[in-house]
């Protein structure tokens, strides 16, 4: 991995190179929170920000996209291709980059590669940024506070200077264009020795610490704490539309109102959702909300590590804030902690 330095004050020159090219999306106040939108000036940039409202899944994968149009009177399809625009998100937290690199293991297998993701993460390119922990933020404790890829620059922010590690060769030519990079020094080194020190300190004592999680998902299974958890579960599926990994999507063909043309769509889908698991015939296989949002923790803290080797959840905290019911896996690790683990 290649590092360079370079002075905060160039972050502005960095911005106005992406924009020459790109469409720029960023971290901005809104209301009394922040999200992720596009911006048309360095000043409108807020990256000394808490984990956004939603997530950057939505540039990879839309909450709904058509994949094609047909005609249903001559039975042909005809191919949609949705014109991406190059894009550079600017300031991404580390477990959200993760998060990413998440969906990449599901949607870039090399078994059936989605074309649809592929258009839109090829035309991406992402600038991270260090963060300090928000209250509901557990990424320390799932490996994702800190981002060892996915990304094509990641600025380490130490103190009137950036470290900056470089992820793609694009982005070192526009960062070389628009700044004046220079060697890491000592000085530097230790600085960022003492932020990571610092953010690794911050994070929220009374969230605990536990280990062999997968583990212990197994062993509990049949508890009923997720009696008690689902019978709190309102279905609102909010905990999915926030969530920076939660990929489950449905089908939906769309009928033109001449009844003879039409589309079919992807749209986000949710396993909290009482339909997800019904079939045919009326069948639920997760008909209460104890399965359901076992269902949904089992597969966070378990079910993907066994396919993938990483956990699904990155400790974002987005469903701390999210659910109304106050369920989140930081309710499954309080639980686990009560058990003695």
């Amino acid at each position: 991995m290649l590092y360079r330095v370079i002075d905060r004050s160039e972050l502005p020159s960095l911005v106005s190179a992406f924009m020459e090219t790109y469409e720029v999306v960023a971290p901005v106040k809104s209301g009394l929170s922040y999200a992720f939108e596009v911006v048309s000036s360095f000043q409108e940039i807020e990256l000394d920000y808490p984990t956004t409202i939603t997530s950057l899944k939505k540039y990879y994968l839309p909450p709904r996209e058509t994949l094609f149009k047909f005609d249903a009177t001559s039975n042909e399809v005809v191919p949609y291709t949705e014109k991406v625009k190059p894009r550079v998100i600017f300031g991404a937290h580390a477990c959200d980059i993760n998060a990413l690199n998440c969906l990449d293991s599901v949607f870039e297998d090399v078994r059936y590669p989605d074309p649809y993701y592929e258009a839109h993460k090829s035309a991406t390119m992402i600038v991270g940024i260090s963060c300090m922990p928000s209250e509901g933020c557990f990424c320390h404790l799932l490996d994702s506070d800190e981002a060892r890829n996915g990304y094509d620059l990641f600025l380490q922010d130490i103190g009137d200077r950036y470290l900056v590690s470089i992820g793609s060769v694009e982005a070192a030519n526009i960062l070389e264009a628009s700044c004046n990079p220079r060697e890491a020094t000592d000085e530097d080194r230790i600085a960022f020795r003492q932020v990571t020190r610092h953010r690794q300190e911050s994070f929220n004592p009374d969230i605990p610490d536990i280990q062999e999680i997968p583990m212990l998902m197994d062993a509990f299974h049949s508890d009923p704490f997720w009696e008690e958890l689902g019978s709190r579960c309102l279905s609102c599926t909010a905990c999915s539309s926030v969530c920076p990994t939660c990929y489950c999507f449905d089908i939906c063909d769309v009928l033109d109102p001449d009844g003879k043309t039409g589309k079919r769509d992807r749209v986000w889908d949710a396993c909290t959702s009482p339909q997800f698991a019904e079939v045919a015939g009326g069948h639920n296989f997760r008909a209460d909300g104890r399965g359901r949002v076992r269902h949904r923790m089992y597969h966070k803290l378990n079910g993907f590590l066994s396919t993938h080797n990483r956990n699904l959840c990155v400790g974002c905290g987005r469903c701390v804030y999210a659910c109304k019911a106050n369920i989140s896996p930081i309710e499954v690790l309080k639980f686990f902690e009560r058990k003695g683990a």
